[in-house]
């Protein structure tokens, strides 16, 4: 079982940044692939971007590609996303999630964090 929490999560001015934080709990996430995800009121949950196990490949949503980071340090076991440029349209609940090899298979991740609120201002 693993455990994840998020955090960073807050109230910022249009073209700020954040940084939020998944850490986990558990079970090492070295064996992970892992993903961050967005839900807006009214809307589905979207995914925003993913990291593999070792880092070396990242993948992105085309709305926030060139303004998003996403990184692991899985020494401490935790995983980032560093959000530039923020937009009014970027205001949701995110999501950390970990994926393990059978749920990729599936399409599936397997663990959830209960997601931290980031709000931009116009």
């Amino acid at each position: 079982q693993v455990q994840l929490v998020e955090s960073g999560g807050g109230l910022v001015q249009a073209g700020g940044s954040l940084r939020l934080s998944c850490a986990a709990s558990g079970r090492t996430l070295s064996s992970y692939r892992m993903g961050w995800f967005r839900q807006a009121p009214g809307t589905e949950r979207q995914f925003v971007a993913a990291i593999s196990w070792s880092g070396g490949s990242t993948r992105y949503a085309d709305s926030v590609k060139a303004r998003f980071t996403i990184s692991r340090d899985n020494a401490k076991n935790t995983v980032y996303l560093q959000m530039n440029s923020l937009k009014p349209e970027d205001t949701a609940v995110y999501y950390c999630a970990a994926q393990s090899s059978a749920g990729r298979v599936q399409g599936v991740y397997d663990y959830w964090g209960q997601g931290t609120q980031v709000t931009v201002s116009s």
